[in-house]
């Protein structure tokens, strides 16, 4: 192989160096916590538009007019381009500066979601919600490869954390909010809501961030400071890569797992993977310098962040249809149901990044997992008629599971890798979150399919309901995976209760299933949790440069 070094800076230059001190800058510029007041209202953005648009989606529907298939393409348009963005974003930020993606990043993001809001057909709001996510993949990456430059090591937990807290906070908060826009406002107006808050991020980004890239020994005027490369080749392998699996994702449920397409697209982001790997060997200027990976650490740090993203995405994909179809609750009361969810992260995010600072990573990440596998377990034994309370302990619990975890694993990630790779780093924590949401709702939604596809027909019968055929079953079968009744219209009221009894019977063994396995995946976590340690070694940025 071809011997390569990550190390940027020049002979006898000594490694950058986080500030000392917090409170070192002079000013509000580069202050370390308006810089993460800044960056958090940048990720606000993004992180709610993760979830408030799902509620929004059926109001789009019957305005625009769209069908079904369409409307997914306002969720899958957006994740799509987001993921196959994030590395080649946070390398853009590491070339350029971190400040500047970030300022395009949210001026492009609240454009892009404006221009939704006054469209008119749903091509135009697919189109704009995939310039959303390229945007947002500038701005992810930038906000941690910021919060890396200007805080000192003792003091980056506890602003991961209340990075982590906002992240959350606006995650698991957007079916609320959306909820009450649809609700009181207008579809429209879930989108027009980023204009105002992109403004501010931009007022307060052009006044307070600091553009790191001289500490680096990179003058933005110099420039035979900086690459005088750039890896398109790697750029074009690594995005087909992504853009094969997460496509493989997201068409699996309606293709199936055992078709060809499936399969191919799987095959077919290996193959440009391990293209990608050979590559980045060869060529001067790698897009991920692959010595990146020696560190057991930043390794165990990506695994876990999918590992998380798995239980913790696709466990929560069915909880929602939980709430409002089989509880028949509205999307603001369902919203409400998962504050405890909300107020655990909000909460344990700062209280996690001080433990970790004490305690070093490994116990509380082991710990979050931990409780995330409990809490999973116990969604697991959920009913059609818990209570409240019964859910909310649950809930909590999942919170108070995973706030270690965002924290951690952020910082372990971010932490060992070199300051100039900062935001590759961040790009790679976001796209590993962005995958194991992606593999988790697939995976847990075809153990759901299968389980429903094969209680559904013996429960049916045992209820003494009148026989279907082959294609009336799959279509009752679509309509139980995500918890709805296949009542057809005029059906005597009590056979409708039959019906939606053995519907939400059968929707339950099928969110039991799923749930057991994403606590058996927290699990498995908890043992790659171990492996994990601070970013101590994380300046001397030659330590993982030699392939």
């Amino acid at each position: 192989m071809t011997s390569q070094t990550i190390d940027s800076t020049g002979p006898g230059d000594k490694a950058p160096e986080a500030p000392s001190d917090p409170t070192a800058a002079g000013g509000l510029r580069g202050h370390p916590w308006f810089t993460l007041i800044t960056v958090a209202v940048g990720v606000m953005m993004v992180a709610l538009d993760g979830t408030i648009v799902a509620i929004a989606n059926p109001a789009i529907q019957k305005d625009l007019g769209a069908t079904f298939a369409q409307v997914q393409w306002i969720t899958n348009g957006y994740f799509l381009a987001l993921a196959v963005s994030l590395i080649t974003a946070g390398k853009l930020g590491d070339r350029f500066g971190h400040r500047q993606t970030f300022l395009i990043g949210v001026v492009g993001f609240a454009g892009a979601s404006g221009a939704i809001g006054l469209s008119s057909s749903i091509a135009a709001v697919v189109t704009f919600r995939v310039f959303q996510g390229l945007f947002g993949a500038l701005l992810m990456p930038a906000a941690l490869g910021l919060l890396r430059a200007t805080f000192p090591a003792e003091k980056l937990n506890m602003a991961i954390g209340l990075w982590g807290m906002v992240i959350g906070a606006s995650t698991a908060g957007g079916p609320i909010l959306g909820g009450v826009l649809v609700e009181h406002v207008d579809w429209q107006s879930v989108f027009f809501i980023n204009v105002p808050v992109g403004l501010l991020a931009l007022v307060l980004g052009v006044l307070i961030l600091k553009d790191h890239r001289a500490a680096l020994g990179r003058s933005p005027l110099d420039e035979h400071s900086a690459p005088r490369s750039f890896d398109i080749a790697g750029i074009v392998l690594l995005s087909g890569a992504m853009f094969c699996l997460v496509w493989a994702l997201i068409k699996a449920p309606a293709w199936g797992w055992g078709d060809g397409r499936t399969w191919a697209f799987i095959g077919g982001s290996v193959l440009l993977f391990a293209a990608f790997s050979v590559w980045e060997t060869k060529v001067k200027e790698p897009l991920i310098p692959l010595g990146l990976f020696r560190s057991v650490p930043l390794s165990a740090g990506v695994v876990l962040m999918v590992l998380m993203a798995i239980a913790f995405m696709g466990g929560l994909f069915f909880v929602t249809f939980y709430l409002q179809n089989v509880h028949g609750m509205s999307p603001i009361d369902a919203g409400l149901h998962l504050l405890p969810l909300t107020g655990m992260m909000i909460v344990g995010s700062p209280l996690a990044g001080a433990m970790i600072t004490k305690l070093g990573p490994r116990i509380p990440l082991a710990g979050g997992m931990a409780a995330t596998a409990i809490a999973m377990y116990g969604m697991s034994t959920l009913e059609t008629d818990t209570g409240s309370a019964l859910m909310s302990l649950w809930f909590g619990l999942l919170g108070l599971g995973l706030a270690p975890v965002m924290v951690g694993a952020t910082e372990v990630i971010v932490g060992n890798a070199p300051m100039e790779l900062s935001g590759v780093a961040g790009g790679l924590q976001q796209a590993a979150m962005q995958i194991g949401g992606s593999l988790g709702t697939a995976v847990l939604g075809a153990v759901m399919a299968s389980k429903v596809d094969s209680d559904l027909p013996g429960n049916w019968a045992d209820a003494g309901l009148p026989g279907l055929t082959p294609a009336q079953l799959g279509q009752a079968s679509e309509a139980v995976q995500v918890g709805v009744a296949p009542v057809a219209k005029g059906t005597p009221q009590p056979l409708v209760e039959k019906i939606t009894g053995v519907a939400h019977d059968t929707f339950i063994s099928g969110m039991s299933l799923a749930s057991l396995v994403a606590a058996g995946v927290a699990a498995v976590a908890i043992l790659v949790a171990l492996l994990t340690k601070r970013g101590e070694n994380a300046e001397a940025g030659a330590g993982v440069g030699h392939i």
